[in-house]
């Protein structure tokens, strides 16, 4: 009987275990690859250096962006090699590498006569430079020679002689109490200032403009007129009121137009 038990108890146990279907380990499951959590910012790290070293070549070392040309632009009286010489832009530097604020820098010391000028880089071989010339306003003579002013009142380039269409400062500053409060540079600053506010057709005819104090300003005109200005204030009206009395009078050798509502004209 016990033997019977222990092989019924056998029996239950294959039958039990042929079931399950369990007779031996269990299979191992398929891992995923996965980098240790250290080793990504590291190998991150590495390659943004390998990058920035590589575009630091590019920049720098190799000759792919570096200067082969310069080009001035934007010049009247200056030539464009003239601006060129001055510029001395060095050929076959990288072009990342030219400092245009020194090149700017440099053009405006020795070469007045340009106002401004914007020194750009022009990818991949080329640094253009954009210039921009003053323009004379009136001249003034200095000694055999004249010098051109500008609407700044700066005295940036000599000539040998005046300019056509460009009337002539003739500045004789008076001994006056008002002398000390406007000197000669604020002079000339209200010449080209009343000189710039000109109409066009009052300009044209314009030969010189001369100026002692202030408010005492006078237009030397073609055909031997003359204009008593007064001072450089309400210059516009001024302008218009002068043009209108050259049309009206055309035979007035004389204008005044200090007081511009009440201007006069004589002679003929």
């Amino acid at each position: 009987m016990a033997g019977q038990a222990t092989a019924q108890r056998g029996g239950g146990q294959t039958k039990k275990s042929v079931k399950s279907g369990r007779s031996g380990p269990r299979p191992q499951r398929s891992r995923r690859f996965r980098l240790p959590r250290r080793r990504g910012p590291i190998i991150l790290a590495v390659v943004v250096v390998l990058l920035g070293a590589g575009l630091v070549w590019v920049l720098y070392g190799s000759t792919w962006l570096r200067v082969e040309h310069v080009k001035a632009t934007g010049t009247e009286v200056l030539t464009p090699q003239e601006v060129e010489a001055v510029a001395a832009v060095p050929i076959g530097s990288p072009l990342i590498s030219v400092d245009t604020g020194v090149i700017e820098a440099r053009l405006r010391q020795k070469l007045p006569r340009i106002d401004s000028v914007e020194v750009v880089r022009s990818w991949p071989h080329g640094i253009g430079l954009k210039v921009t010339e003053r323009k004379p306003v009136l001249v003034m003579k200095s000694g055999a020679k004249f010098d051109e002013v500008d609407a700044k009142g700066v005295r940036f380039a000599t000539i040998q002689r005046p300019l056509g269409g460009v009337p002539l400062l003739e500045l004789t500053p008076s001994h006056s109490p008002s002398q000390r409060r406007f000197g000669t540079d604020r002079l000339v600053l209200e010449a080209v200032g009343i000189a710039g506010e000109l109409p066009p057709a009052v300009a044209k005819e314009t030969r010189s403009v001369k100026i002692s104090t202030y408010d005492s300003v006078t237009l030397e005109l073609t055909g031997g007129r003359s204009v008593l200005w007064g001072s450089s204030e309400e210059g516009e009206l001024k302008g218009r009121t002068l043009s209108a009395l050259m049309k009206a009078r055309p035979k007035s050798v004389r204008f005044d137009v200090s007081a511009p509502t009440a201007p006069a004209v004589s002679g003929s």
